[in-house]
């Protein structure tokens, strides 16, 4: 069953689209995986009161994958997914997107052992997420 917000919209997230530039001047695209389902996704998680939304997109790269860096003000898209929840419904989430060109990643940060973190070309991020609204963002946003 999917479950949505009593005013029929979807759950809102923040996520931190982590990249960088290799020596080559090729970007990358870091993705993580989820703790339950170990599929490919970006970091995200739920808006933070006393933070704005991409204070909050970045504070879940630094939890999720020891990211510093400089986050964009601006969302730089969004997409909708299906989260399962602990009793196996669903809730639709729309995530607003924020770019974060990272600048450090630490070996040592909370979700450390929970999951696992790879950097990717973004035609291969695209190929690896299984969100077609991640999917397409990575393409757009890898164009620019």
């Amino acid at each position: 069953m999917t479950v949505l917000e009593e005013d029929g919209e979807p759950r809102r997230q923040v996520g931190a689209l982590p990249f960088r530039h290799g020596r080559d001047g090729k970007t990358k695209i870091l993705l993580v995986t989820s703790r339950e389902s170990r599929r490919w996704v970006i970091p995200k998680g739920w808006p933070m009161k006393g933070r704005k939304p991409f204070e909050a997109a970045a504070r879940e790269a630094y939890e999720e994958a020891g990211l510093r860096g400089a986050v964009g003000k601006r969302p730089i898209g969004l997409y909708l997914y299906r989260k399962r929840l602990r009793n196996l419904d669903t809730v639709l989430c729309q995530v607003k997107v924020f770019p974060l060109e990272v600048r450090k990643q630490l070996k040592h940060f909370p979700e450390a052992r929970q999951r696992e973190l790879r950097w990717f070309t973004p035609s291969d991020a695209a190929e690896a997420v299984s969100e077609p609204g991640l999917a397409a963002l990575i393409r757009a946003a890898s164009r620019t």
